[in-house]
């Protein structure tokens, strides 16, 4: 399991247990912490190896103890894309963090990652989700967060406000979440993206 993978599984559980907010300030840093009875929380401050850097700038010794997912490297960049994730969120009724830590397991906040699906941008939208939200160009970060967040939004009323079946859709898609009886489908990588999932069983696979 990736790093990042294990970035969605501790923000999401967190998410599941009780609500949070990312600071929406220009230049914020968001980190995700466990710690050492492995409760996660979110600062704006790393604290110890058990910091990990969603978004932002790393400044002064606490970079020693951060260990970053790949971001745009102008912190203007990095700071649009903190006010972008805000405005989104608010726009679709989500909380931020869920929305960084899709952005951070699906793309690692590279605006133009491109997946050997064909799903592009920083919340990896594929071409036909792309067109159902008027997207005109996937690799364009406003269009695709704000894309992305209403997607998710969708989901997670079609799920009726499920996060676990919400985020298996997002990366298996709804018609494979319904296919197995509105469950996480037994697909190792979706269950790697969803916690709390049961273990896959031998060779399953995405058909």
């Amino acid at each position: 399991m990736s790093c990042c993978t294990h970035l969605l599984r501790f923000c999401l559980a967190l998410l599941l247990a009780t609500p949070i907010a990312c600071s929406a300030a220009v230049g914020a840093s968001v980190y995700l912490i466990a710690d050492d009875e492995q409760a996660i929380h979110l600062s704006d401050q790393a604290h110890g190896p058990g910091s990990r850097l969603l978004v932002g700038g790393c400044v002064g010794a606490a970079c020693a103890d951060a260990s970053p997912v790949p971001a745009p490297r102008s912190a203007a960049r990095r700071a649009d894309i903190v006010n972008l994730v805000q405005q989104a969120a608010h726009a679709s009724s989500l909380d931020p963090a869920l929305l960084h830590a899709v952005i951070a397991v699906e793309s690692g906040y590279a605006v133009r990652a491109l997946s050997p699906r064909g799903a592009r941008g920083l919340m990896q939208l594929m071409p036909a989700t792309a067109r159902d939200y008027g997207v005109s160009d996937a690799y364009d970060a406003r269009q695709n967060v704000l894309a992305g967040a209403q997607h998710l939004r969708r989901l997670l009323d079609q799920f009726d406000q499920d996060v676990a079946l919400a985020l298996a859709a997002y990366n298996a898609g709804a018609a494979a979440v319904n296919r197995h009886g509105r469950r996480v489908p037994p697909f190792a990588e979706t269950i790697a993206y969803v916690p709390g999932a049961p273990p896959p069983p031998a060779c399953s696979s995405h058909a």
